[in-house]
């Protein structure tokens, strides 16, 4: 217990640039490990970065095929036994279900790796919590996480998400933006509390910074009347007069919108545009339709009207945005909802976390090229329900 207490003082007392460094020493005087490094997700969840004393000067890890990338995956710790009788023990770094990266410390033996492992997961949930806070004073983390250089769009677009998981008790989120290092106009957003899930998945129109700063414009205004308790019909209609406001119609934005009480799992939706729900409930898929009702910003002053909606515990909702329902084949045929329901299909097996990043791997193998003409969203939420008390 000493030793857990030493390496979170460390963590908490360091330099916010300096996580690694003060823990690889606790790690090295306390655990007797030879090594530690840190490997962050890239934006587009393809490799593991090393967060290393110069960055991107270690190659980067594949996150799926490779003992870290099995322990990203599984979310347990995974020990690779080296032939010179090392061991690197690969620890998942996560928050609350946010996946970050993978902390691999190397121990001397497989006796202390045993030993010290139970211990060893907790310092790595400490880990990625203080490198969540440290990202308010440092920019090292975030370059860390860079396979590539991002356009100013998809940096002004990363820095609006609030994760890309999130994991309670009732339900689990996973969702993923494609071209990650170009994205411009798509964009997801999420809050809870006690008893309510807020999710909002938008569609926004236009190109690069332009279709960006729509973006953040309306999800400000949306998080603005949600911060204020407003209601979501409300939320709607506040969001849609500001963006009235600037752009006069000549921009807009869509956005499906849902409040769930997770006592219930009912909810309260708005669909104003072109995102789309399909749900996944006892093998069955099917798209659930709302009564469309006009874009953000599209008219001055447009009402809005909430809609009813009830998950059942076991059911898997999967939200994409129109770069992915109606993306095109060489041929130009559209991905559509069956072939989006056979992906759904395939990865029922997966967790939430990984289901938006397999479907766009299959949107990619339709479109017949790499990078989308469009932004793609997918956004995947498995509702358990309320664990019912004692």
């Amino acid at each position: 217990m000493k030793r857990l207490v030493a390496a979170e003082r460390a963590l908490r007392t360091a330099a916010p640039h300096g996580l690694l460094d003060a823990l690889r020493a606790v790690l090295i005087d306390q655990y007797g490990a030879e090594d530690a490094e840190l490997l962050l997700a890239d934006y587009g969840l393809t490799v593991l970065q090393p967060v290393s004393a110069r960055l991107h000067t270690l190659d980067p890890v594949s996150l799926h095929n490779s003992p870290a990338g099995r322990a990203f995956g599984s979310q347990e710790p995974y020990r690779e036994q080296k032939r010179d009788g090392r061991v690197d023990l690969h620890l998942p770094v996560s928050v609350r279900g946010e996946r970050l990266g993978v902390l691999t410390v190397t121990l001397p033996g497989s006796d202390l790796a045993r030993e010290w492992e139970s211990e060893l997961a907790e310092i790595a949930d400490v880990l990625g919590r203080e490198v969540l806070v440290a990202e308010r004073d440092t920019d090292r983390y975030l370059q860390a996480r860079r396979k590539d250089r991002l356009t100013l769009a998809a940096e002004m677009q990363w820095q609006l998400l609030p994760g890309r998981s999130c994991s309670r008790p009732e339900y689990d989120l996973g969702a993923q933006l494609e071209p990650a290092y170009a994205i411009f106009g798509d964009n997801f957003d999420w809050s809870t509390n006690a008893d309510h899930l807020m999710l909002y998945v938008t569609n926004g129109m236009g190109q690069g910074i332009e279709a960006s700063l729509l973006t953040n414009l309306a999800i400000n205004a949306l998080r603005n009347a949600r911060r204020a308790g407003i209601s979501i019909a409300d939320q709607a209609a506040l969001a849609d007069q500001a963006v009235y406001a600037h752009y006069r119609g000549r921009c807009y934005l869509s956005v499906l919108m849902f409040d769930f009480d997770l006592a219930t799992g009912r909810a309260s939706v708005v669909d104003a545009g072109s995102p789309q729900l399909l749900r996944l409930r006892d093998g069955v898929v099917e798209r659930v339709a709302f009564e469309a009702q006009l874009p953000l910003g599209m008219f001055e002053e447009t009402d809005y009207v909430a809609q009813d909606f009830h998950a059942e515990p076991g059911d898997r909702l999967v939200f994409v945005s129109d770069g992915v329902h109606a993306v095109a084949s060489p041929k130009g045929e559209a991905y559509g909802e069956a072939a989006l329901a056979r992906a759904i299909q395939s990865t029922r097996l997966l967790p939430a976390a990984d289901v938006p990043r397999a479907i766009l791997r299959e949107l990619s193998g339709h479109r017949g090229r790499h990078l989308p003409d469009d932004d793609a969203l997918v956004l995947c939420l498995d509702w358990h329900g309320r664990p019912s008390g004692p």
